[in-house]
């Protein structure tokens, strides 16, 4: 499935399946590409060739194989590939090290996408965050945000992912989430637990469930759907602390209490 920013947009997004759930992200136009993730080459090889597209750059968010692991072989597919890939950690073949903010211009796509550093599920993670041509904002945020759930804390802290998080929800709620792993009826399963009485959750179960009925992608999300539907974007939420406090068996006085019992009941879920 690809979607298509608006009918005046030369942009598309393609989520390109890898593995058993990742998602490797394809931003194009007619003629080229930019891969975001890559962690096998011969998807993204096979679908460039599919629709003779150009690869232009890569956009790496961490440093996990699974969203590295096919850049090697696409650096000697197409050679002076630029690699952006954070500064914080070793990413193969990186040519740019992006820091906090950072702007990196796309010029194929005329696109200028913003760096956010977001650590938490890794030290060094990054989100990139950027406007189509026609001034719709989407975002690639790797694994920090899922819809419906949010990365584990392999390398940071409850602290840490809260304030990326509260980093990203800061952007505006039309935000395409662009995440890296198919785990929203998973994620949402347990979200029913945590606010059963969440309309709006329910609501997007159903939609959920029936897009992947049909083997389609439940992404790309938006910030503002997250907000209403996300536990651990809704720490501030009466019924969301109660249940937080009732797995814990203690209550929680802070919003990173809050986010580390949802974490830790979302890790044994």
């Amino acid at each position: 499935m690809t979607y298509q920013f608006s009918q005046s947009s030369d942009l598309q997004l393609k989520a390109i399946p890898a593995f058993n759930d990742n998602y490797i992200w394809l931003l194009h136009n007619q003629q080229y590409a930019v891969a975001v993730d890559p962690g096998d080459a011969q998807p993204v090889l096979s679908y460039l060739k599919q629709h003779s597209l150009q690869l232009t750059a890569l956009l790496i968010t961490h440093h996990h194989h699974d969203h590295v692991g096919g850049i090697t072989e696409l650096v000697q597919a197409y050679p002076d590939l630029p690699v952006y890939g954070p500064a914080n950690e070793t990413i193969p073949q990186r040519t740019q090290a992006v820091h906090d903010q950072d702007p990196i211009y796309l010029s194929e796509l005329g696109v200028e996408l913003r760096v956010l550093t977001v650590p938490g599920h890794t030290k060094g993670h990054v989100a990139y965050f950027g406007y189509s041509d026609t001034n719709e904002p989407f975002l690639f945020c790797g694994d920090t945000l899922f819809s419906g759930g949010c990365g584990r804390l392999f390398e940071g802290t409850a602290a840490q992912m809260l304030g990326s998080l509260n980093k990203i929800t800061a952007l505006p709620p039309q935000t395409l989430v662009c995440c890296a792993h198919e785990y929203t009826l998973a994620n949402l399963n347990w979200a029913l637990e945590v606010e059963p009485d969440n309309s709006a959750l329910h609501a997007y179960y159903t939609q959920a469930a029936a897009q992947r009925a049909n083997h389609q992608p439940t992404l790309p999300s938006s910030i503002g759907l997250e907000l209403r539907i996300n536990p651990f974007l809704r720490t501030h939420i009466p019924a969301v602390q109660l249940s937080a406090s009732q797995y814990g068996s203690r209550r929680a006085s802070t919003d990173t209490e809050v986010f580390a019992q949802l974490r830790e009941w979302k890790n044994n879920a």
